[in-house]
């Protein structure tokens, strides 16, 4: 079967532009050590308490508080840098915007609609909870553990799934062990360089297209579509 043909339309400062989705994702898995037990209970209280995590959900923790008590944030912080310049990807960690994030599971998805000029580079903080981030779009199955690192285009679906699991479904998430993942995200500038070279990316490829649209978004074989957020697959809009 042929693999569907995404297109990214972005804003880039006034303007609209278009560009490939890429079908890569770099991974690695870095050495960082385990967040202390205060903090950790501490995000533990965050969730059960002040925030509505429900399974699916993808939420922002506070990370000026919890920075207080991360000793080894700036660790885990130079692990994520030191791999990605080892990419070729000189600095770009430096200068990105970093947010914490908890999520129960994560319904199939794409970010092209917010973070269309962007990459995600994501360092999970918690154990291995039988969990995996899924490409259904390209296979990519990535087991998350500590330390697991991500680089993925923000138009390229993914979900948070169990691990022999053929889908995303929220009963998964329902009960039981604890599922909640615990991971910091960096927004990568995809119109960078060395960042695009990287993740083999190629700018205006439907000119005509994004010279009409006012709103990021991601076509699917050059027409609007939607994702099914159960199986990841794409279902034309409408």
């Amino acid at each position: 079967m042929a693999r569907d043909l995404l297109t990214s339309f972005f804003r880039s400062g006034d303007a609209m532009r278009s560009r490939s989705v890429s079908d890569l994702v770099l991974s690695a898995t870095l050495d960082v050590p385990m967040p202390p037990a205060r903090l950790l209970a501490d995000w533990d209280r965050e969730i059960s308490s002040r925030m509505v995590l429900e399974p699916g959900d993808v939420e922002a923790l506070p990370l000026a508080r919890a920075r207080v008590r991360w000793p080894d944030y700036r660790q885990c912080v130079q692990a994520v840098a030191d791999w990605t310049r080892g990419l070729g990807l000189q600095e770009l960690i430096a200068g990105a915007d970093v947010a914490l994030m908890a999520c129960r599971g994560a319904r199939y998805h794409h970010d092209g609609a917010q973070y269309g000029a962007a990459a995600f580079c994501n360092l999970f903080l918690s154990e291995d909870r039988d969990l995996d981030v899924h490409f259904p779009s390209t296979g990519h199955r990535i087991p998350l553990a500590r330390g697991t690192a991500l680089i993925f285009d923000t138009g390229q679906p993914h979900a948070v799934v169990r691990r022999r699991s053929s889908g995303f479904d929220a009963a998964d998430f329902a009960a039981g062990p604890d599922c909640t993942q615990l991971f910091l995200t960096w927004e990568l500038p995809i119109e960078d360089p060395q960042l695009a070279r990287a993740l083999g990316i190629a700018f205006d490829v439907d000119p005509s297209t994004s010279s009409q649209l006012d709103e990021e978004q991601v076509r699917c074989n050059g027409e609007p579509a939607v994702l099914c957020p159960a199986s990841g697959r794409w279902r034309r809009a409408g």
